[in-house]
C-alpha cells in the first residue's frame, strides 16, 4: 500500500513514525513546502527571550531519520493541487520540476496559518507573525536590532504572552493588544486571568486590553500602530491573534466544520474514506463538550497522528477524545488547565457550575510555600467535571493530568470528595486544595 503523507510536522511525523514502526511493508512517502520538520514552536519565545542557549534542541528529529527506516521524504516540495478521484497529488520540487504521486491512503498534515487581519498599513516591512521556525528567526533578527526599542504583541493568548516576555527580557519596550478584556480569555476565567494580567504589568508590560488594533502607519516600515483608544509608537509589530486551519488542498472535496476545519470522525477519517486529515488542519472530539470542535495544540497533533497511522496500518484505533489540556509560565506565574472554563462551557450552551478554593501548597510551618487558586467547572444536570483551571507561582501543573482523565472518564465532582490523595509537608497540606474544592461543590 503506498501512503502518502502531506505536512511533516507534529501530526505527520507522528503518522508516518506510527506506519514506520508498526506496519512494515507499505511505501510512505513525506511531503511539506518547508526546509525543516519537527520544530517545537512552543521554544520560540524561550529562544527569543533567551531563557534557553539555542534553537537547535527544538528540532526532534530530520529528513534523514525517516529515509534511514525507507520513508522517501521531499521538503521544499509544494503540493498545488490534488485529484481525489484518480488519487494522484499535484506539485513543485524546490529546483521548479513538477511532479505528481498517486496513493492509495492520503493523510493531510498541513496545519494551520496564523491569521492576518486585512487592516490599512498591512504591507509594512517590521511586521511579523510566530509560527514557522524561519519566522522566529525573523523576529529573534528583529529584537536583535538596537533600534528596534518598541515592540507591540498584537493578541493576548498563548503565544502572545510568552513573546511579549520574551521581548521584555531583551530589554524592549512592549506593549500588548487585545480586544479581548484581559489576557488568555479563551483558556481561563476572570478569577485567573487576574493574576496573568497583574504579573505583566508587575514585570513592565503595558497592556492594551478591551482595545482594538485599527490600522499600522508608517514609511516603508511600520512605526506605530493605531487602536480605538490612541496611537502608540511600534518599532516591531507581532501579529499572534491565532490561527485558522489550512484547508486550501481539500476544501472543495471534502467535508468542512464550520471553522473550515476537515470534519474527522475519531478514526481520523475525512467524509472520503481513503483520505485521513491530522493536527491542526483537522476538528477533533471533545469530551467536555461531548462533541466534535477544534483545538490547535501539537499534543493533539502528536496523539490524531497516532491514531490515524493505526487506522491506515490495519489496526482498528477510535481516538479517546480531547480535553484540551495545557498550561504556561510567565514571570513566575503559572497557570493550568483542562476542559472548559465557565464562559467556554456558558459559550457553548452548557449548564455549569463552579467550585473554588484558595489556600497555600503546603502547611503554613514549611519555609517554601505559595498561594494556589482552583477552580473545577461542573455540568449541573450530570455533576461530571468538565474543566479546571488552577494558578500558583508553584509548579502545580501535574494536578492537571488527574482533571483530564476525570473529564475523559464522565468523573462527577461528588467522586473527588473523598479521593485518596497522600499528604506529606514536602508537597501539600492534609486538607488538600483539590479535595477542599470538592467538599465545597454545590
Amino acid at each position: 500500500m503506498k501512503i502518502l503523507i502531506i505536512g511533516t510536522n507534529h501530526a505527520g511525523i507522528a503518522a508516518a513514525n506510527t506506519l514506520l514502526d508498526n506496519y512494515p511493508g507499505n511505501e510512505i512517502v513525506m511531503i511539506d513546502r518547508n526546509t525543516n520538520l519537527s520544530y517545537l514552536g512552543c521554544g520560540t519565545a524561550l529562544w527569543v527571550g533567551r531563557q534557553i542557549d539555542s534553537y537547535e534542541g527544538l528540532f526532534y528529529t530530520c529528513a534523514e531519520a525517516f529515509e534511514k527506516k525507507g520513508a522517501k521524504i521531499s521538503l521544499e516540495t509544494s503540493v498545488e493541487e490534488i485529484d481525489f478521484n484518480k488519487k494522484i497529488v499535484y506539485g513543485t520540487k524546490k529546483n521548479g520540476e513538477k511532479f505528481e504521486e498517486s496513493y492509495d491512503k492520503l493523510v493531510l498534515a498541513t496545519g494551520s496559518l496564523p491569521i492576518s487581519p486585512a487592516l490599512t498599513g498591512n504591507d509594512l516591512e517590521g511586521l511579523k507573525f510566530l509560527k514557522l521556525f524561519q519566522e522566529g528567526q525573523a523576529v529573534d533578527k528583529e529584537i536583535s536590532n538596537p533600534e528596534v526599542k518598541e515592540v507591540a504583541v498584537i493578541g493576548a493568548g498563548y503565544i502572545g504572552v510568552e513573546i511579549a516576555e520574551a521581548c521584555l527580557l531583551r530589554g524592549k519596550k512592549v506593549r500588548l493588544f487585545d480586544i479581548a478584556p484581559s489576557s488568555l480569555a479563551s483558556y481561563y476565567d476572570k478569577w485567573f486571568t487576574e493574576d496573568m494580567d497583574k504579573a505583566l504589568e508587575d514585570a513592565g508590560i503595558e497592556t492594551h486590553f478591551g482595545e482594538k488594533v485599527l490600522e499600522y502607519k508608517g514609511n516603508g516600515r511600520v512605526s506605530s500602530i493605531v487602536t480605538e483608544s490612541g496611537e502608540y509608537p511600534a518599532d516591531l509589530v507581532i501579529n499572534a491573534i491565532g490561527f485558522a486551519p489550512n484547508n486550501a488542498l481539500g476544501k472543495d472535496h471534502l467535508e468542512l466544520w464550520k471553522n473550515g476545519a476537515y470534519a474527522v470522525d475519531k478514526y481520523q477519517q475525512t467524509s472520503d474514506p481513503d483520505v485521513y486529515a491530522v493536527g491542526d488542519c483537522a476538528t477533533i472530539y471533545s469530551n467536555a463538550l461531548r462533541d466534535r470542535t477544534y483545538i490547535a495544540l501539537a499534543s493533539n497533533a502528536v496523539r490524531t497522528g497516532i491514531v490515524a497511522g493505526h487506522n491506515i496500518g490495519g489496526t482498528k484505533l477510535e481516538g479517546s477524545g480531547v480535553q484540551g489540556s495545557n498550561a504556561i509560565c510567565v514571570f513566575g506565574r503559572k497557570l493550568a488547565s483542562t476542559g472548559l472554563s465557565v464562559a467556554a462551557a456558558e459559550k457553548a450552551g452548557m449548564e455549569v457550575e463552579y467550585t473554588d478554593f484558595e489556600d497555600t501548597q503546603r502547611p503554613g510551618f514549611m519555609r517554601e510555600n505559595e498561594d494556589v487558586k482552583i477552580r473545577i467547572v461542573y455540568e449541573k444536570s450530570s455533576r461530571r467535571v468538565v474543566g479546571a483551571q488552577l494558578s500558583s507561582k508553584e509548579d502545580i501543573s501535574m494536578a492537571i493530568h488527574m482533571f483530564s482523565l476525570a473529564i475523559e472518564e464522565g468523573v462527577t465532582i461528588d467522586k473527588l470528595k473523598l479521593l485518596d490523595i497522600f499528604f506529606l509537608p514536602h508537597f501539600n497540606k492534609p486538607y488538600n486544595y483539590i479535595t477542599m474544592a470538592a467538599l465545597s461543590a454545590k
